[in-house]
């Protein structure tokens, strides 16, 4: 062979090499090369059932479908029937306060109701000026001025609180208002300096029915209600 024959050999066993070393060898453990004629998402079986192929695409999340508008009936289940005026006026406190929820007023209005008779019975007037308005507390005031006038004390037991249920609900400019009928059983007795009972029983279980309505500011950030307003029913 001459000079120019070796250098040919030469030369393509060079470039043999190099492309030896930088496409490897097949191991028999690759992966089979993609197929473009196949489907991306879906491969049909045999039997023609869809089978996904895992990993083909990114899982999209499910989404329910759009609930259903609520049913005006359903909006005060189990505190006002629809068309009522109770109803209508929690509807219009409602578009005036969309925080508002009636259940939640009520469990506070539990606790409040609690709170002031023991407060009223007590004579803490510091815990009263924050629960009542203005007039309500001038005259649960006054109550507490002739009881300590007398020299009388009262003591007052919650057996329990049978019942909290909205009786009116209404809307004055920026006021809102709600009007509660408590069912309790409490014990309560009324006892002068001597401790002799000017009024009711230490052992006697009272039946009683107040009506008591409440008001807040439905514009304000306070979400505190007061007590505007007491009575009693029969």
């Amino acid at each position: 062979m001459d000079i120019y024959t070796i250098i040919f050999l030469a030369l393509a066993v060079f470039i043999f090499l190099r492309l030896r070393s930088v496409l490897g060898q097949r191991t028999g453990s690759e992966r089979p090369p993609y197929d473009r004629a196949a489907p991306s998402v879906l491969q049909r079986s045999q039997d023609n059932n869809v089978v996904p192929i895992p990993g083909s695409v990114i899982d999209q999340p499910t989404v329910a479908p759009p609930a259903g508008p609520t049913e005006p009936s359903d909006r005060w289940k189990g505190l006002a029937e629809p068309g009522t005026p109770l109803a209508q006026g929690l509807d219009a406190l409602v578009a005036q306060d969309t925080s508002f929820d009636p259940r939640h007023f009520l469990s506070g209005a539990r606790s409040a109701y609690e709170m002031i008779v023991l407060a009223f019975a007590n004579g803490d007037r510091r815990a009263l000026k924050d629960l009542l308005s203005p007039e309500v507390y001038e005259s649960f005031d006054t109550a507490i001025k002739d009881r300590e006038k007398h020299e009388q004390k009262t003591e007052t037991r919650f057996v329990s609180i049978d019942k909290a249920e909205i009786v009116n609900a209404e809307t004055r400019d920026r006021s809102a208002q709600l009007t509660v009928r408590f069912v309790s059983q409490m014990i309560s007795v009324t006892r002068d300096k001597a401790g002799t009972i000017v009024d009711g029983s230490p052992d006697k279980v009272a039946d009683i029915t107040d009506v008591w309505s409440f008001a807040r500011d439905a514009t304000s950030r306070d979400p505190n209600w007061k007590l505007v307003g007491t009575g009693s029913a029969h």
